[in-house]
């Protein structure tokens, strides 16, 4: 099942407000609350939400490629706060963690396509501190987390675009 721009306009209204109220979701997307309990319920038939929890099939979401990367940053005071922040604002990244050890930051990243992972590396890159990087591709993951929550981590578009639409919901010509 590919998702189209109602279907993704909800699962990020669902993150973003914390919520599977119709009511709610139609308030922040004007999308009609049949159409919302609809499409939530035909998600769920589909295997894209797995369960009540909302936890999400990434791989059918658009979001199956996972990188695991090692950050290492240049000490100074305060550094880890401000690395920290950066690389969490970066899209598609979905874990930031300081760390002990030789290593600062390890950060896990949820992407739509490998064109993305070079865009990763160069944010990562382009943060004022930071020294150096190593990534890994995940081959299978046997734990993590996969609640709709890591919807907030992309705009729309990124989504949209993982599906073959554009902006508005359409397949480009």
């Amino acid at each position: 099942m590919s998702l189209d721009a109602l279907d993704v306009r909800i699962l990020r209204s669902i993150a973003m407000k914390e919520t599977t109220s119709p009511e709610q979701i139609y308030q922040e997307t004007d999308i009609p609350k049949s159409t919302v309990h609809y499409r939530i319920e035909n998600m769920k038939k589909q295997g894209v939400i797995k369960n009540g929890l909302f936890e999400i099939d990434l791989q059918k979401a658009g979001l199956g490629l996972t990188v695991i990367s090692e950050v290492l940053a240049e000490f100074s005071e305060g550094y880890q706060k401000k690395v920290g922040k950066a690389l969490s604002e970066i899209e598609g990244v979905t874990d930031v963690h300081f760390t002990m050890g030789d290593t600062d930051f390890i950060v896990i990243s949820r992407l739509p396509s490998r064109a993305m992972v070079e865009k990763l590396i160069e944010e990562f890159e382009a943060i004022d501190g930071i020294q150096r990087t190593s990534s890994k591709f995940v081959i299978t993951s046997y734990k993590g987390d996969e609640s709709v929550g890591v919807f907030r981590d992309y705009s729309e578009q990124t989504i949209l675009r993982s599906h073959g639409l554009d902006e508005t919901g359409d397949a480009p010509e």
